[in-house]
């Protein structure tokens, strides 16, 4: 496939040769074109070639792409040929690149196979996020299972009340009846312990 510009500033008959081929794969039952080579020619000569990496599709759909680029920055799909080539002196970048080398029906492409991945980088990061959240449920469930109450060990009882032994003598200007249905109730009244109830 022969993309022809014609003369282009110092550029003279400038022309992008796409190479495709087709092979039947036993796997898919079926056959699918790949982009080979992708070649650069001026003044009816070749200048640049680069090789394709991973451009191909079955045979009955096309291949879209947002960047088929050199540049490393596009995920490099046209690697240059050869080292002594021209092709390192090249930055080649196609934008929303659409492509269909065989059984194209009245000029439209075929459903698309696009080059993106299912495993994107933002896909990969959200599955690793949401492993580490189930990581920290699963522990949380463990621990809340392994929870052991207090009681078995430790028994809340109240301690008792401590008061100061005091002698008859002390407690006899200081205890004063209190008047109370039935029973006999007093009120101590020392500085030291405060108002203490019995």
């Amino acid at each position: 496939l022969s993309l022809k510009f014609g003369d282009i500033g110092n550029l003279k008959e400038f022309v992008i040769r796409l190479l495709l081929t087709t092979s039947y794969y036993q796997l898919s039952v079926q056959n699918w074109f790949s982009l080979h080579r992708l070649q650069l020619l001026y003044n009816h000569s070749v200048q640049a070639t680069f090789n394709a990496t991973g451009i191909h599709a079955p045979a009955t759909y096309s291949f879209h792409c947002e960047h088929v680029s050199s540049l490393q920055r596009y995920d490099a799909l046209l690697i240059p040929s050869s080292a002594n080539d021209l092709s390192q002196l090249w930055e080649v970048t196609f934008i929303d690149f659409q492509i269909q080398g065989f059984n194209v029906q009245e000029g439209h492409f075929a459903y698309a196979r696009d080059c993106a991945s299912f495993f994107s980088p933002a896909i990969l990061m959200g599955l690793v996020m949401s492993l580490v959240l189930l990581l920290v449920l699963a522990y949380a469930l463990h621990m809340l299972i392994h929870l052991k109450s207090l009681d078995r060990h430790y028994e809340c009882k109240a301690s008792p009340a401590y008061f100061a032994q005091m002698k008859d003598s002390d407690m006899g200007d200081e205890k004063e009846p209190l008047r109370n249905s039935g029973n006999e109730s007093y009120e101590l009244r020392n500085q030291q312990f405060g108002k203490i109830y019995i």
